[in-house]
């Protein structure tokens, strides 16, 4: 993959995410028992230096390890805190790659910061892996910075009535007695917070012509009605947006309550009280699934430009409720044009503070910027700029000034945005005309 450095660790997570290597490749062979909540495993890692590299340091929390191998040769290391240092054998050189083999083990918990608890979690059945912003080293050593991407090879070994879900479709599950284990294909490039495992006593079933879902079997009415407009919403996104990035999609409703919904790289996760029967949840389903294009291929290089995540899933929701027979995307917007400029001016959107990256206005005043852009653009141009945007960053990055020069490639004066942006008063919405 033609990733070089990225900039310094990300100033919202400074401790997170070494500079100076890249992980081209991870290939993971895990092994967990759900009721002691015991993990083992061995990570495989492809790790290319880009700038000269004695020592490698790894992202990994709560988990212990026991040996580092390199190029098959045993090495030194050392453990700390939620890091790890492997001692190569020989300095490379930039451009050199070696294979690390990281085998380790514990009992993986969540991690615990500003914004809750993240990364691995039990439930009552199961488990759900929920990585954003900083969850990844609870269950795998990793270079967890926002600005790399890897392809993921996932063999997961579990109890036997147990199913698997991860980031790409299941190439084949060997059975034994008690255990079994899954094995899933590679997975496109993604980053590391977007890479999950979700273990639960799932049936998993087609989910009309182009995903699949995973819920108890008590759970299959309520899932079908809620989900019964998943093809449409699919149709009208591909339209939108460009083609679906990745090889397939998978909506997992777990037994439990969630506060929230989770996005990851192929794969939204959903409570028992999302998805249970009313169609309530109908925007947020709208919201994960656009993740899919709008953060999971398209991703953020660093922590503040997360507006470019949530505040294009964000319209998303109010273009299905227009494309589906709801309101329409300008009543959205302006109703909540009304309810933002009630509340404080001091979010700037290209830089809200770790403290505010998921402060709801963040979502919104960054779908209220996509919506003065459509407006300033004419619908023709603004649709044409979106499957640009996704088209020419998929399976990337991408920055806040990269959608600027875009805007002013399509022909409209970027300073459009610039209000919206880079300034803490909220500005008007434009007139929409007929």
């Amino acid at each position: 993959m033609p990733q070089t450095r990225t900039t310094d660790p990300d100033p919202y997570l400074p401790h997170h995410g070494a500079r100076d290597y890249v992980v081209d490749h991870y290939d993971l062979d895990l092994r967990y028992r759900v009721e002691p909540n015991r993990l083992e495993g061995v990570a495989r890692l492809r790790v290319r230096a880009v700038e000269p590299l004695a020592q490698v340091r790894l992202d990994l929390a709560g988990l212990r390890v026991s040996r580092v191998e390199c190029d098959g040769r045993r090495v030194r290391y050392a453990q700390k805190n939620r890091s790890v240092r492997a001692t190569l054998p020989r300095r490379l050189d930039a451009g050199e790659s070696v294979d690390l083999a990281v085998t380790y083990a514990g009992n993986p918990a969540p991690a615990t910061g500003p914004w809750g608890e993240v990364g691995w979690e039990e439930l009552d059945a199961g488990v759900l892996v929920a990585g954003q912003p900083d969850g990844a080293p609870t269950w795998f050593p990793c270079n967890d910075h926002p600005g790399y991407k890897a392809t993921f090879d996932l063999t997961f070994t579990t109890d036997a009535p147990y199913s698997v879900v991860a980031n790409a479709p299941v190439r084949e599950v060997v059975r034994r007695a008690a255990t079994r284990t899954w094995r899933f294909a590679r997975t496109e490039p993604m980053c590391t917070y977007l890479a999950t495992v979700q273990v639960g006593r799932y049936d998993v079933v087609p989910l009309g012509a182009r995903g699949r879902a995973a819920r108890a079997a008590d759970q299959a009415d309520d899932v079908a009605h809620d989900l019964a407009r998943h093809d449409e919403l699919f149709a009208a996104f591909e339209e939108m947006f460009g083609p679906y990035p990745f090889a397939g999609y998978t909506v997992v409703v777990t037994p439990d309550t969630l506060e929230i919904p989770l996005e990851a790289h192929g794969a939204s996760v959903f409570g028992a009280n999302h998805l249970d029967g009313s169609r309530r949840s109908d925007r947020l389903v709208a919201h994960e699934l656009a993740h899919q294009w709008f953060g999971n291929s398209v991703s953020v290089r660093a922590w503040r430009d997360i507006w470019l995540n949530e505040g294009f899933a964000c319209y998303a929701e109010w273009l299905w409720s227009e494309a589906s027979g709801g309101p329409t995307a300008d009543e959205l917007a302006r109703e909540h044009h009304a309810r933002l400029a009630s509340l404080p001016q001091d979010l700037v959107l290209t830089d809200p503070g770790p403290e505010r990256m998921f402060d709801d206005r963040v979502y919104k005043r960054g779908a209220l910027t996509l919506h003065s852009l459509r407006l300033s653009l004419g619908d023709q141009a603004f649709f044409d700029l979106l499957r640009t945007w996704t088209a020419r960053f998929r399976h990337a990055h991408a920055t806040t000034a990269d959608l600027r020069a875009l805007v002013g490639r399509a022909g409209a004066d970027a300073a459009v945005l610039d209000a919206w942006l880079d300034g803490e008063p909220l500005p008007e919405l434009p007139v929409r005309h007929s």
